[in-house]
């Protein structure tokens, strides 16, 4: 069943003089706005959480998890013509590490399917292993619960991204803890390492992009002109816990660099990843940063596959909470949400930045918790339309909400 929602607000936008923003003074508009939210029925049932979108261009595909008890399912179902198709189940498991913000991805490339999952490894709380689940359209089948890590330590591995490659393959990326278990306590280092699974569930090319990243952001990765790109939350050995990035182009990895210095000094993860979009050449890329004690939501562009950005334009409304993610629309444009407070609320607000800086008027989603449990909310593109899920906790068990906004009103 679908319904419509009207809602009507006034945002007022005030955004501060800031010398590493690019817009550092913006005229105070009042604007009445009213934006039409279309609710969609999700084809997961009640107690079920971390939804995660990807879109091909013509369809659009949701995974999900359901809790039973102690028994965990990874499901998910391809949406199209505004309607979903039945929910399939992946697979299932009892000794999964299911997590609030380290969740299964999904992605596609003609008919076949990639899924992640974290499976325990051992009795230690943060000791799992990545498994991929790989359905075949040639053969019409699964192959589950394969490894992804190929390393045998009982140690963290997890905050994957997936996207397609070549004809029917897929590149991978995930934070590794391989070094964890080897290294003097306090000396510990996360790494950053990339993959391709083939066709057949074979991993190949397996290689270290960065030794010392943050422990627990999630990363992000897009597909170039020239290859696939990689956005992470570095780790310098002074704690700065900047945006860092590798690419692809050549034949060959770049070394990591720092997207832009906004030189965020914590000793601790945030849990507060960047997301990233392409076109082409042309990049956008969207990250949180709580340096100066100043939280907020930025977006930078790319015209040349990555290799440089232009300086960041600031989005939120302030004190933003992050979780954010971003699509691009066309090679200009695009759109990034993010959670953050108003009033005594959290909601879930997305907006259109162009690459001139140009901000559209900001579009309130939903309300939703600001507990971890509500998760990252998710967005994708889909024809004329723009799609968020997210994990809802206003019922007595979590729940997963849909809806779409018309482009046209961005």
């Amino acid at each position: 069943m679908i319904k419509y929602i009207l809602s009507v607000f006034v945002v007022v936008s005030i955004i501060s003089c800031k010398t590493e923003t690019k817009k550092t003074v913006k005229k105070v508009t009042e604007v009445k706005e009213v934006s039409i939210v279309q609710q969609i029925k999700s084809p997961s049932e009640n107690n079920s959480s971390l939804p995660r979108l990807y879109s091909n261009g013509t369809e659009m595909f949701m995974s999900w998890v359901n809790k039973n008890d102690t028994i965990s399912t990874l499901n998910y179902a391809s949406f199209n013509n505004n309607s979903w198709s039945e929910a399939i189940e992946i697979t299932s498991g009892t000794d999964w590490f299911v997590n609030w913000a380290d969740f299964p991805v999904i992605a596609e490339n003609n008919g076949n399917i990639l899924t992640s999952l974290l499976q325990k490894s051992a009795g230690g709380t943060y000791t799992y292993d990545v498994k991929l689940n790989l359905f075949s359209k040639e053969k019409n089948e699964w192959k589950n619960n394969f490894l992804l890590n190929l390393d045998g330590k009982q140690s963290e591995h997890g905050f994957v991204s997936m996207l397609p490659s070549g004809e029917d393959s897929f590149f991978v990326t995930w934070l590794d803890g391989r070094t964890l278990v080897d290294m003097p306590k306090g000396k510990e280092q996360m790494t950053l390492r990339g993959a391709i699974i083939t066709s057949e569930g074979e991993i190949t090319q397996d290689v270290l992009l960065d030794d010392r990243t943050c422990e627990c952001c999630n990363t992000a990765a897009t597909m170039t002109e020239n290859g696939p790109i990689v956005v992470y939350r570095d780790r310098s050995e002074k704690e700065i816990r900047d945006i860092g990035i590798v690419r692809f182009e050549n034949g060959k990895w770049t070394a990591p660099q720092i997207v832009i210095e906004d030189n965020w000094h914590i000793p601790g993860c945030p849990v507060n990843g960047p997301a990233i979009d392409a076109l082409g050449p042309n990049v956008a890329l969207a990250w949180f940063t709580a340096a100066n004690d100043n939280a907020k939501v930025q977006i930078a562009f790319s015209e040349d596959n990555g290799a440089t950005f232009g300086l960041p334009v600031r989005i939120d409304n302030g004190n933003a909470m992050g979780r954010v993610n971003l699509i691009m629309l066309d090679a200009n444009n695009a759109v990034v949400s993010w959670m953050e407070p108003s009033g005594l609320d959290t909601v879930i607000r997305i907006v259109k930045v162009s690459s001139d800086g140009t901000q559209g008027k900001p579009l309130t989603i939903a309300k939703t918790r600001s507990e971890r449990s509500s998760g990252f909310p998710q967005m994708e593109a889909l024809g004329d339309k723009i799609y968020i899920a997210w994990t809802s906790l206003e019922e007595k068990e979590p729940t997963i909400k849909f809806v779409s906004v018309l482009k046209e009103y961005l």
